[in-house]
C-alpha cells in the first residue's frame, strides 16, 4: 500500500454543500490541501466556502451532467493546478419498493450516484494517468455491500460503484493512480430528508417515521466519517468501510451471502 500525503495536494470534492462531502472538505482545508468544491445547490456550497479558511473554487454542478463535469475538471486544472485527489461524493436518496419504482426515478438517482461518478472518474483521470500520480476516491454506500428493503434504485447505484471502482482498480494497476471505495453506514446526513419518497417497506406513505428511524440508526456524525475516510486515504486502504455497522452487516454477508436477510430485517427492527 502505498501512502497518500495531504499538505499542498489539489482536493476535488463533489456534494461538498453538506454531511459527509462538507465535512471533508474541512478536513482537508486543515491538512493544507488546495480546494475545488462542487454541490447542485449553490447556497449550501457558499456556506460550506465560509467556514473554510481560505476561499476554495466552487462551482455549481450538476454530476450527472458530463460535460459539465469535464469542464469542471478543466477549470479546477486551469486554476489550482492538477488534482491529487478526487472525492466523488454526490448522491441521493429514493425510497421506493419495487412495485413503486417509477424508470423517472430510477434514472434520477442512477444518473446522479452512478455515473455522477463515472463522469469524475473519466474528467480528472486523464491528468492522473499522465502525471502518474493520483487518488479517486468514490463514495459507495453500506447498501453497496448488502441489500436493503425499498432501496432497490439506491443499492443498484451503489453496487456499480463497487463493482466500477474494483474494476478500474485492476486497470490502474501499475500507473502510480489509485481507486478507492468508500463504505459508510448510518451518518448523520440530511440524505434521508431529502430523499425522494414514496412508500417503504411497511407501507407507509409518510417519510417523518422513516426519518426518526434513521436518526436513530445513524450514529456517526460527517466528521467523524471524514476523518476515518481521510486515515483509510493517508494510509492507502482501497476499501475503506465506515461505522461499527457497516462492518458487522457486510461481515454477515460475507459469513451468510444467502442468509443474510433475517439479520438485516432484525436489525432494522431494532429502529423502529
Amino acid at each position: 500500500m502505498s501512502r497518500t500525503k495531504f499538505d499542498g495536494q489539489v482536493a476535488v470534492v463533489t456534494g461538498a454543500g453538506s454531511g459527509i462531502g462538507r465535512a471533508l472538505a474541512l478536513a482537508l482545508a486543515r491538512r493544507g490541501c488546495k480546494l475545488a468544491l462542487a454541490d447542485v445547490n449553490a447556497d449550501t456550497l457558499a456556506e460550506t466556502a465560509r467556514l473554510l479558511p481560505a476561499p476554495p473554487l466552487t462551482r455549481a454542478l450538476d454530476v450527472a451532467d458530463r460535460a459539465a463535469v469535464h469542464a469542471f475538471a478543466a477549470e479546477v486544472e486551469a486554476r489550482l493546478g492538477p488534482a491529487d485527489l478526487v472525492f466523488n461524493n454526490a448522491g441521493v436518496a429514493l425510497i421506493q419498493t419495487i412495485s413503486d419504482t417509477r424508470h423517472e426515478d430510477l434514472e434520477w438517482l442512477m444518473n446522479i450516484n452512478f455515473y455522477g461518478v463515472v463522469h469524475g472518474c473519466q474528467a480528472f483521470l486523464p491528468a492522473m494517468l499522465a502525471r502518474r500520480s493520483g487518488v479517486l476516491v468514490n463514495v459507495s454506500s453500506l447498501y453497496g455491500l448488502i441489500g436493503w428493503p425499498a432501496q432497490t434504485a439506491y443499492c443498484a447505484a451503489k453496487f456499480a460503484v463497487r463493482g466500477y471502482t474494483e474494476a478500474m482498480r485492476h486497470d490502474l494497476h501499475g500507473t502510480g493512480v489509485r481507486a478507492v471505495c468508500v463504505h459508510p453506514g448510518g451518518i448523520r446526513t440530511n440524505i434521508v430528508r431529502a430523499a425522494r419518497f414514496t412508500r417503504d417497506d411497511l407501507g407507509r406513505e409518510d417519510a417523518a417515521p422513516l426519518i426518526a428511524e434513521f436518526d436513530r440508526f445513524a450514529r456517526m456524525s460527517p466528521e467523524r466519517a471524514a476523518s476515518v475516510i481521510l486515515y483509510g486515504v493517508e494510509r492507502g486502504d482501497e476499501r475503506i468501510v465506515v461505522g461499527a455497522d457497516a462492518k458487522l452487516l457486510s461481515l454477515w454477508q460475507r459469513v451468510r451471502p444467502e442468509g443474510y436477510f433475517k439479520i438485516v430485517r432484525w436489525f432494522g427492527s431494532r429502529f423502529r
